[in-house]
C-alpha cells in the first residue's frame, strides 16, 4: 500500500469553494443591495451629497505667455533689478524655497562686470569686524593642540585690492542673512557708503517668487541715515 497525499479531482475542489462562498455571502449580506431606507441615519446620503459624488472632477489649466517663452529662464524684471542695485546699492532679496532663481540675477550682475564675495551669515561673526577690519580667527584644536589665533585682513578691502582694472565693482552676496540681527543688517546697509565700489545683496528669507527690497527698509533705516 502506498501512502501519500490524496489527490482530489479539480471538479470536487471547485464545487467545495463555490459552496463556501455561497455560505459566507448568506451570512454577510451586501450593503449595495440594501435600500437606503433600511440604513441608519448616519449612513444615509442626502440628494446634494449624491449629486456631488456623481459629478465629474474637472481640472482647468490656464496657460500664459511664460509657458511659451520659458518663464523659468526669461526674467522680464532684470532691467529693474540692475537699476535698483545701482540706485539702492544694498538689497534684501527673497527667493523661492526650491532655489535656483537667484542665479539668473547673479549672472546678470556678473555680465555687467561685477565680481562677487560669497559669504554665509552663519559663523560670520561681527560683520563690521570681519568685512572692514583685521580680525582674529581661532582654528579647531581637536582637544590636544594649544589654542591658536590667526589674524586675517579685512575681507572687503582684500577683495577690492584684487579686482582687475576693468571690474565695475564688488558684490558682497550674503546667504542666510535672516539669522542676522537688526544692528548687523544696518551695518550691511551702510557698507556701500563706506566702500563706494561695494554692493550688498542679502538673502533675508523666502517668498513665492523672487522679490527684493532696499536693505535700509528691512533694517529700519531712513534715507537720511544711509
Amino acid at each position: 500500500m502506498r501512502y501519500g497525499k490524496t489527490k482530489f479531482p479539480n471538479s470536487i475542489i471547485l464545487h467545495q469553494m463555490a459552496a463556501a462562498a455561497s455560505y459566507t455571502s448568506s451570512l454577510l449580506p451586501s450593503i449595495s443591495h440594501t435600500s437606503q431606507k433600511h440604513l441608519p441615519k448616519s449612513h444615509k446620503m442626502s440628494k446634494v451629497t449624491q449629486r456631488r459624488t456623481n459629478m465629474p472632477i474637472i481640472t482647468k489649466c490656464s496657460r500664459g505667455l511664460q509657458d511659451f517663452i520659458g518663464g523659468d529662464l526669461v526674467k522680464l524684471d532684470l532691467g529693474q533689478w540692475l537699476e535698483d542695485v545701482e540706485e539702492h546699492k544694498a538689497l534684501a532679496i527673497y527667493s523661492p524655497h526650491e532655489g535656483g532663481y537667484e542665479g539668473r540675477y547673479l549672472n546678470r550682475l556678473r555680465y555687467k562686470g561685477y565680481h562677487f564675495l560669497d559669504l554665509s551669515a552663519r559663523g560670520l561673526g561681527d560683520p563690521e569686524t570681519t568685512l572692514t577690519k583685521f580680525h582674529p580667527v581661532c582654528p579647531a584644536h581637536v582637544g590636544k593642540q594649544p589654542i591658536a589665533r590667526w589674524w586675517f585682513p579685512p575681507e572687503v578691502d582684500y577683495r577690492l585690492s584684487l579686482l582687475p582694472p576693468n571690474a565695475k565693482g564688488l558684490v558682497v552676496w550674503i546667504i542666510e542673512a535672516k539669522v542676522l540681527s537688526k544692528a548687523e543688517l544696518q551695518f550691511l546697509a551702510i557698507l556701500p557708503s563706506l566702500r563706494p565700489r561695494v554692493k550688498v545683496i542679502a538673502e533675508c528669507g523666502n517668498w513665492r517668487k523672487f522679490v527684493w527690497k532696499p536693505l535700509k527698509e528691512i533694517a529700519g533705516l531712513s534715507a537720511q541715515e544711509v
